[in-house]
């Protein structure tokens, strides 16, 4: 065999180190590439379980409010006239200050002393709060409970166009199926009920109006004013007592409570601070669940939340649950459904998206 001369060498060992850099370039670690491909789908699937737990959370925390409000009005409405339904926001305020207060004090948790500048960015938040209170109990004077069911439901349609007017977020049309289903259901279970005044209307318009501000202005606030979620639960009660608790002074609530003996015990007290207690974590659950899945879904949640309020009421409180009602849970857990699988889709598609890009 003919011994290679020295050339024949070099050309040779240059070869194969340039086929192993060619190599080295284009390989990649199979549990790399496997991380390449999964990493998309990881973070989607992060962001659900996130967006998942804010909305149950959120569900949870507002179905156990509305149930604590319900076991005090039941339990001590007769007792007085009038009713005291600012006075509660008021007192459960008060408590949820007390509460963040004592989480900073123990550091567990860590926002910033109140300031003038940040109360002003936020006190639109409160104002429109304002607005959907009393709105709401306007509406419910002058329309009946059916109407005002339907009503609520189309705020979930105003709520999903402002979203895409004012953050440009993309309505599916299977979501606009899901509101259209529950809104037919609402008109359906109401059929029989749908009495309204002109006056009536007016308040119902102006509820409508004034809670999707409300949510809209959350997300905002949520996305530009820098403060953690416990800081904006502080600056929200702080304001809302401040807005709230001259009206009671106006409106007698107030004078009811103090003209009212029947009121001055401790196991009304204990409840009222429950009651505020629960508040303190439905602050958080309201702000986490706009800033984890949006305000189209926050509204969303809050509207399917009157299906475990009305299967809860009949086994706690002896409500009587009837043929429409039982209507509107059907037909309201159907475009909850419909409603979930579009943003479960949707999802899909943005992960596809990102990965093939």
């Amino acid at each position: 065999m003919a011994t290679k001369t020295s050339a024949a060498k070099t050309a040779e060992m240059t070869a194969l180190v340039k086929e192993g850099a060619k190599n080295d370039a284009v390989s990649v670690p199979k549990g790399d590439a496997e991380n390449q491909a999964t990493g998309p789908k990881t973070k989607a699937e992060t962001q659900a379980g996130k967006a998942l737990m804010a909305c149950t959370m959120y569900s949870g925390c507002s179905v156990s409010m509305i149930l604590v409000n319900k076991s005090l009005a039941s339990s001590y409405s007769h007792m007085y006239d009038g009713d005291l339904n600012v006075f509660l926001v008021v007192i459960q305020a008060v408590v949820a200050v007390v509460c963040v207060e004592i989480c900073k004090k123990f550091k567990l948790v860590e926002y910033p002393a109140f300031n003038l500048e940040t109360a002003r960015l936020w006190a639109p938040v409160n104002i429109l709060f304002c607005g959907m209170l009393f709105t709401g109990m306007a509406s419910l004077q002058h329309n009946s409970v059916p109407m005002v069911s339907v009503f609520k439901n189309i705020t979930n349609v105003v709520v999903t166009f402002g979203d895409r007017f004012f953050f440009g977020v993309k309505v599916e049309p299977l979501v606009l199926a899901a509101f259209s289903l529950m809104i037919g259901g609402a008109l359906a279970a109401a059929a029989n009920d749908l009495s309204a005044s002109p006056l009536g209307l007016f308040w119902m318009g102006a509820n409508v109006f004034s809670t999707a501000g409300y949510i809209l202005y959350m997300k905002f606030a949520t996305k530009n004013v820098k403060l953690s979620k416990f800081g904006m639960v502080f600056y929200n009660n702080v304001l809302c007592t401040l807005f709230l608790f001259p009206i009671t002074l106006f409106n007698g609530e107030m004078n009811i409570f103090m003209s009212t003996p029947a009121l001055h015990t401790s196991d009304y007290y204990m409840k009222n601070f429950f009651s505020g207690f629960v508040g303190f974590f439905l602050n958080f659950a309201s702000l986490n669940c706009v800033a984890a899945t949006g305000p189209t879904t926050y509204a969303t949640v809050g509207s399917l939340n009157k299906i475990p309020i009305s299967l809860l009421g009949y086994v706690l409180f002896d409500d009587v649950i009837n043929s429409q009602t039982w209507m509107y849970i059907v037909v309201s857990m159907m475009g909850g459904f419909i409603y979930s699988y579009a943003k479960i889709r949707a999802a899909k598609q943005r992960t596809k998206e990102s990965s093939s890009s």
